[in-house]
């Protein structure tokens, strides 16, 4: 990444008052601990703002990590190295190297795919049959839609397909991240079949909330306001054709100066001119089948699941509550792989020596992701090791005793600040499922409220965190700079947490699912006209 001068001097400012910090925490802590305290937050505080001070990811989340460590162990040093390197960094690279490996293979599918020609052909079919901006915005959005089983193949898959209708189009990668992170979560958290609908479900399960966990999830799913108020804000800001903040200067700067702010240094690929759509097509079938398949299959569908047991065989549903995406992912991405090549030299575009060529391009495409995925993990790592979950519990409990009917705008605003500092939303939800059903009765209508606030809130903050590993992977997905696409897309996500904090808020006293998305749906609207019109005249 490429550092200014003024970026270096943001830097060493906010790493000095970093440093005072610690140094004061240090002082007046007297040898007492961090751990479940205000505290355990300050690790991805200091992380998150140093890099949207600096624009600098690497360096801010690696102190961060260190922060993390340095409270954890009570500002001793080695113990602090030993935590970050083994505890943090190693152990975050061993568990989630299945992921890495989908990413290392979704590169050279993506490769393969330049290279034979067929992301030109399919933009060339765009760019006759998608003749305005507003229609590659949308394209996209229901492209994202689509393919709702998982939000890392979501956002990888629709960035590879979508990148040359949107470039045609003038819209800036920061848009496409943003475009594509908004119909990562959102949309795999009201899909029944999907793997978070079975992360959920599989928390839910056995609370005593009188239903299984996955009915429970599709109870819930008409109240997830911040999930589909999101989709009526992409669809409003595609039709009017409008942006603000700093989206705003991304989108002016690809209109004015045709630069789409991608990542520097990207490689142009013309491709074989002799590539077919179908060059693109048949690889993401493919992918989508073959991915499909292995994630049932990991979860046991086929009769024995990744673990020896046979509780899901022939229950589709089950399997994917039971599944690992780490495993089926690289399961299904090593034989779309395989099928890619043997596509590619069957139809003479490409011969082997440039399939081959194609992994280590895609590998070099993936390594920005990876190191950042890698030390986004290990900075959730410290914030586990502070307690940071435990006092979010307590805070949920003790307002629960006050609050009653505004509970769930409490649990969804906790929700997006616990996904926000921690990056993971599985995590929140898995923290915030048991809370809620021990605080509403089985009877209660503030239940599925409850239940949908906290899975929304997860969402939100997951959606909104640099940190998060799915906004890492809409990153990957758009080829777009990390900060960029975080920064462009906080104000369109807390506009549409805003008007979900209101819903939540109305939801609490009217348990009307219809009525409170109705009011949403013209909040959202109104809030669009407003800002287009302000911003007009500035």
């Amino acid at each position: 990444m490429r550092t200014s001068r003024g970026s270096k001097a943001s830097f060493l400012i906010a790493f000095a008052v970093v440093v005072v910090i610690l140094a004061i925490l240090g002082i007046t802590n007297g040898g007492a601990g961090f751990e479940q305290t205000i505290w355990s937050l300050l690790p991805p505080v200091v992380a998150i703002g140093l890099a949207l001070v600096t624009k600098e990811v690497y360096s801010s989340l690696f102190i961060g990590i260190v922060v993390g460590g340095l409270l954890v162990n009570n500002f001793a040093p080695v113990a602090t190295l030993d935590l970050v390197v083994n505890d943090g960094l190693v152990t975050s690279i061993a568990d989630n190297a299945g992921i890495f490996l989908f990413l290392v293979i979704l590169g050279i599918i993506v490769a393969l795919v330049n290279n034979a020609g067929g992301s030109a052909a399919f933009g060339r079919w765009a760019e006759s049959h998608i003749k305005s901006k507003t229609g590659a915005l949308l394209a996209t959005f229901v492209l994202g839609v689509l393919i709702f089983i998982d939000d890392y193949f979501n956002c990888l898959t629709v960035g590879s397909v979508m990148k040359p209708v949107t470039d045609r189009a003038g819209i800036s990668r920061p848009k496409l991240a943003y475009l594509i992170d908004a119909t990562a979560a959102p949309v795999c958290m009201i899909a029944p079949i999907s793997s978070w609908a079975a992360a959920v479900s599989s928390t839910a399960e056995g609370l005593g909330t009188g239903i299984s966990g996955i009915q429970l999830f599709i109870k819930a799913i008409p109240f997830n306001f911040y999930s589909l108020l999101t989709f009526v804000f992409v669809i409003a800001i595609a039709i009017m054709n409008f942006d603000y903040g700093t989206m705003k200067k991304f989108e002016q700067k690809a209109i004015e100066n045709k630069d789409l702010s991608a990542i520097p240094g990207e490689e142009k690929v013309e491709g074989n001119p002799d590539g077919r759509i179908i060059d693109l097509v048949l690889p993401v079938v493919v992918l989508i089948i073959t991915c499909t398949i292995g994630m049932i299959y990991v979860g046991g569908f086929f009769g024995v699941d990744a673990w020896g047991g046979t509780d899901c065989a022939g229950d589709f549903i089950a399997a994917f509550g039971n599944t690992d995406a780490f495993i089926g992912l690289p399961w299904g991405g090593l034989i779309a792989l395989i099928i890619t090549i043997v596509w590619m030299l069957a139809r003479r575009i490409l011969d082997f020596e440039s399939c081959m060529a194609c992994v280590q391009k895609g590998f070099n495409a993936m390594v920005p992701p990876i190191i950042i995925l890698t030390m986004a993990v290990s900075l959730k790592t410290m914030t586990g090791c502070l307690g940071a979950a435990d006092f979010v519990h307590d805070l949920m409990l003790t307002a629960s005793n006050n609050l009653y009917a505004l509970l769930p705008a409490i649990i969804f605003i906790v929700g997006c600040v616990l996904a926000f500092a921690t990056g993971t939303s599985w995590g929140t939800f898995g923290i915030l499922i048991p809370i809620v059903t021990a605080i509403f009765p089985t009877e209660s209508p503030l239940l599925m409220v409850g239940i949908s606030a906290c899975c929304a809130g997860a969402v939100c903050g997951d959606h909104c965190s640099p940190i998060s590993d799915t906004t890492i992977m809409a990153s990957a997905g758009a080829q777009c700079e990390h900060v960029n696409h975080v920064s462009t897309q906080l104000p369109y996500a807390i506009t549409v947490a805003a008007i979900s904090f209101v819903c939540y808020i109305i939801a609490g006293f009217v348990q009307n699912a219809v009525l409170c998305l109705a009011v949403g749906t013209v909040l959202t609207i109104l809030t669009l006209v407003v800002l287009k019109k302000v911003t007009a005249k500035a």
